[in-house]
């Protein structure tokens, strides 16, 4: 279904864009929104929420073709009304938006962050999650992009279990100290940081302040890929 714009013959009238983010977590949300809205003078935020989509891929042991059916629904329901482009928030459904072919931009969560690390030359970078599966796939993910690559930097990762009730309750500073705490081992032989789930996002500001290292989030990759994409 295609969808008309009335701005579209008037250059003067500012083109407001739907973005469309399909969440598995409610905490996700915010930190997506946030980035996005920097990065858009004039945008519409579209969330569909299925939050029975991580409880059912634990007890399935991951990604399996009906979890992967259902959020293709989602993405083409998001299509199919007109978003002008779809970011997926939860890392694990991620290969979804890798395998779509359409027009509209559909993103993976960390794609544009991921795509930013290795446009970099790190030589040792720390991921940071706060739960074990997510350190893992996020860990592997990257990983792989390193495949055939002559120049590979050393992957450090570890997981931040006391991040959670920061995360509940929005305490961004709380966050940022938190994760700090955890890093403070790495930092002799790290050179960037990368937060591997969008509830970590708000961190990035204080862990830089606090590191003076590059740390790189998914939310903000992803608003500024998509802000290159629809302009």
């Amino acid at each position: 279904m295609m969808r008309s714009s009335g701005n579209a013959g008037n250059p003067r009238v500012k083109r407001t864009h739907t973005i469309a983010l399909i969440s598995a977590v409610t905490s996700a949300i915010k930190p997506a929104t946030i980035e996005i809205k920097k990065q858009f003078e004039s945008v519409t935020i579209w969330n569909i929420l299925d939050d029975r989509l991580l409880e059912e891929a634990g007890r399935e042991g991951g990604l399996t073709r009906d979890l992967y059916a259902r959020m293709r629904r989602l993405i083409d329901h998001a299509l199919i009304e007109g978003a002008d482009g779809v970011l997926l928030t939860c890392s694990l459904y991620g290969p979804v938006a890798t395998d779509s072919r359409e027009i509209v931009p559909v993103m993976a969560p960390d794609q544009a962050a991921f795509e930013e690390i290795v446009s970099q030359d790190y030589n040792s970078i720390l991921l940071i999650a706060s739960t074990k599966p997510s350190m893992e796939d996020s860990l592997e993910r990257l990983q792989a992009l390193y495949a055939g690559k002559t120049t590979v930097p050393q992957f450090h990762a570890t997981v931040v279990e006391g991040a959670h009730q920061a995360v509940i309750e929005e305490d961004s500073d709380a966050l940022a100290e938190a994760l700090f705490a955890r890093t403070q081992p790495y930092l002799d032989r790290i050179d960037a940081i990368f937060l591997a789930q969008y509830s970590l996002a708000p961190a990035m500001n204080g862990m830089m302040r606090r590191t003076s290292l590059p740390v790189i989030s998914g939310p903000r990759s992803a608003a500024r890929l998509l802000k290159e994409v629809l302009k």
